[in-house]
């Protein structure tokens, strides 16, 4: 039987716990796209799942290079939205990490964070130009009260995008320092 869930997860860890436990009880992702998991009948437990995100979008040659060496590894490409893949293998087959190294760990959190403050300065941006327009047109004697809300919520989009991206610098921050102790 087909599942249909709507849910938003901003924290990838977060949504792939999730993921994880509907596999616990019998439902195996089969598709995602927005916000929309589409699960099916499975046995409880029976797929460990995983998410990541590439460097370049599901369709571009190093992506493809690096799905079918993770499918030759054992590993199932599930579905893919712009550059996050969800991946799952089965829990029958053993431990399931993209990541075991340190620096491999580093490198997938600053890459996610860089996608969180590229939104986040794109927003700030466009605020600032709509509160532009609205200080320009002060002078005019018409002011454009609709620049100064589009351009006081982009401006606060922004900021909220860079909040979200806090806890993945802070992860960066106590990888590096473990690195330092284990070297």
């Amino acid at each position: 039987m087909k599942t249909i869930i709507r849910k938003a997860y901003w924290n990838y860890e977060k949504e792939e716990k999730w993921l994880n436990e509907m596999s616990a009880k019998g439902l195996a992702l089969t598709d995602y796209s927005w916000c929309r998991y589409v699960f099916s009948d499975s046995q409880p437990g029976e797929y460990v799942y995983r998410i990541e995100l590439l460097e370049n979008i599901a369709s571009h040659p190093v992506s493809q290079k690096y799905l079918r060496f993770m499918e030759e590894s054992g590993v199932e490409y599930v579905a893919s939205y712009m550059r996050w893949v969800y991946f799952r293998k089965k829990a029958s087959d053993g431990v399931f990490d993209i990541y075991s190294d340190t620096d491999s760990k580093i490198k997938h959190y600053r890459r996610i964070n860089r996608f969180w403050v590229i939104i986040a300065v794109s927003q700030m941006l466009i605020g600032s130009s709509n509160v532009f327009i609205w200080i320009n047109s002060l002078s005019s004697g018409y002011p454009s009260y609709a620049n100064l809300i589009a351009g006081c919520v982009c401006i606060l989009l922004g900021l909220g995008f860079l909040v979200l991206g806090h806890p993945l610098r802070k992860k960066i921050s106590e990888l590096k320092k473990e690195k330092v102790v284990v070297e």
